[in-house]
């Protein structure tokens, strides 16, 4: 009975995130055409609607609004509603969550972080990761850090929350992974990670 079990386990285990990715996509989309598609139905006459326009309309708006970010006024409007968003409790957590995650997919870690690294506690062998986030202190008050101090960003797993920690840089470990990969090894717990070749 072992055996079965742990058969279909790995079975689970191996179907299960394509089944949730393929659901989430679906679910996008299906909400996407349900709002946009229903919203351009009631405008538009029935010879130009057709089934999918909803999602195709929703991927050039979201194309859109990434070249209007360009612009330093929708950049500086978009930073204004996220700074709102940042103070009202419930929201902030969800969106900080989403926004790291997103910022994961996309690419964005390298504008945010410096490189990955190995912080090894002090007395004892507990080694957390952590990411550079600022290695200049210059303008800031000296007991920030000034020289060979460095600002390291430990993140909770799941992102629940995290610390910044103003560390000498020899106490410092770079690890050999690249950000994409030790973000996703902190943020699922170590559950999932791997190394480029």
């Amino acid at each position: 009975m072992k055996g079965l079990t742990r058969t279909f386990l790995t079975g689970l285990a191996a179907i299960l995130p394509i089944v949730i990715t393929l659901a989430l996509l679906w679910w996008l989309g299906a909400a996407a055409e349900e709002v946009l598609g229903g919203l351009l139905q009631a405008v538009l006459p029935d010879l130009l609607y057709f089934p999918g326009l909803g999602v195709i309309v929703t991927l050039v708006a979201i194309f859109g609004i990434g070249v209007l970010l360009r612009a330093y006024v929708v950049q500086w409007l978009f930073g204004w509603v996220e700074s709102l968003m940042e103070r009202i409790p419930v929201v902030k957590t969800i969106h900080g969550v989403v926004r790291d995650m997103m910022g994961l997919v996309s690419g964005d870690l390298e504008k945010k972080f410096g490189a990955a690294v190995l912080v090894t506690l002090p007395g004892t062998d507990y080694r957390l990761i952590g990411f550079i986030t600022r290695e200049d202190f210059a303008g800031l008050p000296d007991e920030l850090g000034s020289g060979e101090t460095i600002a390291v960003y430990m993140p909770m797993s799941y992102q629940i929350g995290g610390y910044t920690l103003m560390l000498p840089r020899e106490q410092v470990q770079m690890l050999d992974l690249s950000l994409e990969d030790a973000m996703r090894y902190t943020l699922t717990a170590g559950v999932s990670a791997r190394k480029e070749k």
